[in-house]
C-alpha cells in the first residue's frame, strides 16, 4: 500500500515543483545590469520624469494581491499625471508597467525602479535646481 502511495504522490509531487511562478515582479523589480537610474535621468528632463515615475511605481508596491496591485498602479498613475511633459498614462492590466506619453511625442514603457530613492528626489526633473 506505501509503495502504491509513493508511487502516486512521487510523480505528482515532481510535477507541481516544475511548474513556473507567475509572480513576474521580482524579475521586473530588479536593475542589475541597467544603467543607473540617476544616469539615465541625466539625459534629459522627460527621461528624468520616466525614471521618477518608475521609482513611485516601485515605492507603492506594498504586497502580491489584486488590490495592493490596483493601489500600486493608481498612486504611480496619479503621481505621473502630475510630471509637465506627462500627456496619458495608461495602466498594463496584465503586468507591472505603464506606458506613459510626453509632450514630445515619446511613448515609453515605465517599469519599477527599485533603488531606494524616492522619486522627488530623482536629479533633473522640471522646476528643480540639481
Amino acid at each position: 500500500m506505501r509503495r502504491a502511495l509513493v508511487l502516486v504522490l512521487l510523480p505528482t509531487a515532481l510535477a507541481l515543483g516544475g511548474c513556473p511562478t507567475y509572480d513576474r515582479y521580482g524579475h521586473l523589480d530588479k536593475q542589475d545590469g541597467y544603467m543607473s537610474g540617476d544616469q539615465f535621468a541625466k539625459y534629459g528632463p522627460e527621461q528624468a520624469e520616466k525614471i521618477a515615475i518608475g521609482r513611485a511605481l516601485a515605492q507603492a508596491h506594498t504586497g502580491g494581491s489584486r488590490e495592493d496591485y490596483a493601489k500600486q498602479v493608481g498612486a504611480a498613475v496619479e503621481f505621473a499625471k502630475r510630471m509637465p511633459d506627462v500627456v496619458d498614462v495608461k495602466a498594463d492590466t496584465a503586468a507591472y508597467f505603464l506606458t506613459v506619453q510626453f509632450k514630445s511625442g515619446w511613448r515609453a514603457a515605465v517599469l519599477p525602479v527599485s533603488d531606494g530613492v524616492a522619486p522627488e528626489a530623482t536629479p533633473g526633473l522640471p522646476g528643480k535646481s540639481n
